[in-house]
């Protein structure tokens, strides 16, 4: 298949394009520039902000494509600039959970408010802007305002959780394995009773796979996670044995804990999506051809649909981060010493 990436060089988008160059896919990224690591799959580059993108339009038609994967639409602005002069084909957007009422209660902290797990059809924010001021996203960013245009275009629109795995900037697992790194055999925790879905990025990206040339998920709204969660206690139990790491986890009270630990506090609103859409239309009946109806699928459309192995993924997660440590890692410990002593 010929497939269009827009953004495609940091984290997620980077992965869907390694896998789509490793299975014979022809990809054009479309991206500023700014991050083109020298370890990225073989693929074609077209420089160009998005603001811009008119100016190259024309190029990026001329390629012919089968799919245009936008990986990332974080605004308004972002969906006018692109979306108008995308050409007819089918079209993937990724999207966040973060659409979703009981994702800004959590941020609120009022308590539990909706209940779960959330379907695609599940209550969505009032809220507009919720990142506003705090330095974590653009001020404009909404993907409120990104879903419905690319759903008026007929896209599939995949709603992701929170992914880990290599070359995530945001370091999910690093709050433990900073005191991996660091030999610590206590560690503090609160309750970790949190359910809050998850997602590695392999399995992310092997769902937009199974979403190509699938006529099933044309104009649909996909939920995309690990089906079966486990409390973010146990998700930190997870990565210690991945990591190899004997220590003990210790209780400690919430206004206590290290500020890094958050997660582990007290929060009465999970936050777990049903992703049963995803698992009926991602995966071929038994016994289906890899055929299309009546035709051959194009080169690189798999008709092995979509199976998160969370336990593989997180081995794998926890093995790179720990091989690559970030350069300013922490290494002071005294909020832990503190809820220790005190617990």
């Amino acid at each position: 298949m010929r497939v269009v990436v827009l953004g495609g060089t940091r984290f997620i988008g980077r992965r869907i394009v390694a896998d789509l160059v490793s299975r014979g896919d022809e990809v054009l990224v479309v991206h500023r520039g700014e991050s083109e690591p020298a370890d990225l799959a073989p693929a074609r580059h077209l420089h160009i902000d998005r603001a811009a993108f008119p100016t190259v339009a024309a190029e990026v038609t001329a390629f012919a494509p089968d799919v245009v994967i936008d990986a990332y639409a974080m605004s308004r602005s972002d969906v006018d600039s692109v979306l108008p002069h995308l050409p007819e084909t089918q079209l993937i957007l990724l999207s966040s959970m973060d659409v979703y009422q009981a994702f800004h209660h959590v941020l609120l902290g009022d308590g539990e408010g909706e209940p779960v797990p959330v379907p695609e059809t599940g209550r969505l924010r009032e809220a507009r802007y919720i990142y506003q001021s705090g330095g974590v996203r653009p001020d404009d960013y909404e993907k409120l305002d990104v879903e419905p245009s690319y759903l008026e275009r007929g896209a599939t629109v995949l709603r992701l959780p929170m992914v880990y795995g290599e070359h995530d900037h945001q370091r999910r697992e690093e709050f433990i394995l900073r005191r991996v790194r660091a030999g610590r055999r206590r560690i503090p925790i609160g309750a970790g009773t949190w359910l809050w879905t998850r997602a590695y990025v392999g399995d992310v990206s092997a769902a937009v796979l199974a979403c190509l040339a699938n006529p099933a998920v044309q104009g649909e709204v996909l939920n995309i996670g690990e089906p079966a969660i486990r409390s973010v206690r146990g998700w930190v139990g997870g990565i210690l044995a991945a990591a190899d790491h004997d220590a003990e986890l210790v209780t400690v009270p919430d206004p206590t804990l290290p500020e890094d630990m958050w997660t582990t506090k007290r929060i009465d609103q999970h936050v777990l999506i049903d992703c049963g859409k995803a698992v009926r239309l991602l995966n071929p009946p038994l016994g289906a051809p890899a055929r299309g109806p009546g035709q051959d699928l194009p080169l690189g459309a798999s008709a092995r649909g979509w199976h998160p192995d969370p336990a593989a993924g997180l081995a794998r997660s926890v093995a790179w981060h720990l091989a690559h440590p970030p350069a300013d890692a922490s290494d002071d410990f005294t909020a832990d010493d503190a809820a220790l002593a005190a617990a």
